[in-house]
């Protein structure tokens, strides 16, 4: 699917626009860049401080969302701008599933999806017939044109609200999940998860105030009956899942508290 966003793609060290030769794409001053066999391109620019999510990580996220309990953040991101038609940038797409959910819902849409991780980028890539998937680093300048997006979603993932100004439109909007504070306290709470920073919502405003206007957050949850192993699996596509223990894992069914606030931001 490279092929019907290329026009939208930026050449990460130039800033030129790029061409796609079989499986490499190339800017004018012959910077070139790979696409894995997977089928998503590398537009790192260069070596990476960190590489994302691991396998095990991302394994354990995509049968957690392929089970339906994250469905309500991507109805709400589905309906936080419907019928939308040109690029949809998901910034930090992980496996791609909010993407492919949203693209489902906007016919007219294509969809590109950025993240800095490998295993990750594998599902994305294939994750819907109209979306696209490139390595890129969302704290460095993003290889998209400038303007070329009609939406940008941003769910649980670092916000770059300078480049997001950037590559979003004029009339754009830039859909943003963040967790609220009391997102999975169960497991924080027995299971000595990470917790929700509780300046999370003040940071959120900080990074992207200077570029955007909130108009209209609303905050969604639910409660997840979940199994023991469904409860693993939660935990391990979270951050946590390198500093909880295995022998301390749920044993037995747990109901868990979902809580997100979904925000659409304008351009200033």
């Amino acid at each position: 699917m490279i092929d019907a966003v290329v026009a939208f793609l930026r050449c990460p060290v130039c800033h030129n626009t790029v061409t796609r030769q079989d499986r490499t794409l190339r800017c004018p001053r012959g910077h070139s860049f790979d696409m894995a066999k997977q089928g998503y391109a590398d537009l790192s620019g260069g070596r990476l401080p960190h590489t994302g999510d691991s396998a095990e990580m991302v394994a354990d996220r995509a049968g957690f969302l392929a089970a339906g309990h994250y469905g309500f953040i991507a109805d709400a991101l589905t309906a936080g701008a419907p019928e939308t038609a040109g690029l949809v940038v998901d910034a930090g797409t992980g496996t791609g599933d909010y993407l492919a959910r949203f693209l489902d819902g906007s016919p007219e849409a294509i969809g590109l999806g950025l993240d800095v991780s490998k295993p990750a980028l594998r599902r994305a890539a294939r994750a819907h017939h109209r979306a696209a998937a490139a390595l890129a680093d969302l704290w460095r300048p993003l290889p998209v044109a400038d303007g070329a997006a009609s939406v940008i979603l941003n769910v649980f993932a670092p916000r770059n609200g300078p480049e997001f100004h950037r590559i979003l439109r004029p009339a754009g909007l830039l859909l943003v999940v963040t967790p609220a504070a009391d997102h999975l306290t169960e497991l924080i709470s027995g299971y000595g998860l990470i917790q929700v920073d509780p300046e999370k919502a003040a940071r959120v405003s900080g990074s992207l105030g200077e570029h955007f206007t909130a108009i209209a957050t609303a905050g969604h949850r639910r409660e997840l009956k979940l199994t023991a192993a469904e409860a693993r699996t939660l935990i391990g596509m979270t951050p946590s899942a390198r500093h909880v223990p295995a022998d301390t894992l749920p044993t037995v069914d747990v109901t868990v508290t979902a809580a997100v606030d979904v925000t659409a931001y304008q351009r200033r």
